[in-house]
């Protein structure tokens, strides 16, 4: 399945193809509590017909009732505010005084969204800058640094996997997280240099690769966007790859496994050479604890904990994993 981002561009385009009037919001910028974040997306269809969400669905009715008298967006871009005062705020359902804004569009064949659903399909970030003059858009490779970007005269937004996660065994759970993970706009690959594994990989759109987990996380130059799961039980092979993970700018790195195999895990990586810090960086066992024992279940603790850890937000004491405090000094390393 898809994120919820691809599938508003991919109704607005299916519908511009079966010949309605459709309209196309991205929010811009906010103030205070507004329930969306910037970059949300919404698509309304000529009969009110609505994919996507800007609020907790005021601002959508308003909107919708807009589409249908062809009132806002008809022939060009156009900027458009909602919870300007506390008394609209409220009117429109918006929290605490919050106030958002939209660029509302018309979609037609300049708005180029076939091109982007294709190139993002092959996991590929794109940057779309849409004229607001004339209502044509063009593209362009993204980067994993660029972000939401309005001047008045144009706005330049990013579509397709903003994040990287690389999955390091092709088992069950790491189906069922790969699948879990693009619905989170995770660019996803798969490392599996066992013949056994990689032969019954079945989830379409996910790179496979083969070689050494080492050899491809030390070519990938992982940055601040990235996480790396190892998940073989595999010491051959999940070290490798945490060996190199942990070297890099990689904002989560985790390993399958209990306590006590983690640990040893940990005592095994002082072998390599890893600082006290970067084993520490760890996170093993991987996920939040949530009682998790089938493997989507698993998929749903790990990423809720790397979720967690991208907003910055602590794990609530029910989820909280008894603590494994690294001292290599503790350590026995048997040679």
């Amino acid at each position: 399945m898809d994120s919820v981002d691809i599938e508003v561009l991919r109704s607005a385009e299916a519908w511009r193809k079966a010949g309605h009037r459709v309209t196309f919001g991205t929010i811009i910028k906010t103030w205070g509590s507004a329930p969306r974040p910037v970059g949300a997306l919404v698509v309304i269809r000529d009969d009110g017909q609505v994919v996507g969400s800007v609020s907790g669905g005021c601002v959508e009715d308003d909107l919708i009732e807009k589409v249908r008298a062809q009132a806002v967006a008809k022939d060009a871009p156009q900027l458009i505010t909602y919870g300007v005062t506390n008394e609209e705020a409220t009117r429109w359902g918006l929290p605490c005084g919050g106030t958002l804004q939209l660029v509302l569009e018309p979609v037609t064949e300049a708005s180029a969204f076939g091109e982007l659903l294709d190139t993002i399909s092959k996991q590929q970030l794109v940057k779309r800058r849409l004229d607001m003059k004339t209502g044509r858009a063009t593209l362009q490779p993204g980067q994993w640094q660029d972000v939401l970007e309005f001047d008045g005269a144009a706005l330049t937004t990013v579509h397709g996997p903003r994040w990287r996660l690389i999955l390091i065994g092709a088992g069950q759970l790491t189906q069922y997280l790969a699948e879990m993970a693009r619905m989170l706009d995770y660019h996803v690959s798969v490392i599996e240099p066992r013949e056994e594994y990689a032969s019954g990989w079945k989830v379409a759109g996910i790179a496979l690769e083969r070689r050494m987990p080492d050899d491809v996380i030390a070519g990938l130059n992982l940055d601040g966007h990235s996480a790396v799961v190892a998940l073989t039980h595999d010491p051959k092979i999940d070290d490798l790859a945490l060996m190199e993970a942990l070297k890099s700018a990689a904002f989560y790195v985790g390993a399958i496994g209990s306590k006590k195999n983690n640990d040893a895990r940990r005592t095994r990586l002082l072998e390599f050479d890893l600082s006290a810090g970067e084993i520490a960086r760890l996170r093993g066992p991987v996920g939040l604890y949530i009682g998790s024992k089938t493997p989507p279940e698993i998929a749903v603790a790990i990423l809720a904990e790397m979720t967690a850890v991208r907003h910055g937000v602590s794990e609530p004491s029910w989820a909280a994993k008894k603590e494994s405090r690294f001292d290599p000094s503790a350590c026995e390393i048997k040679t």
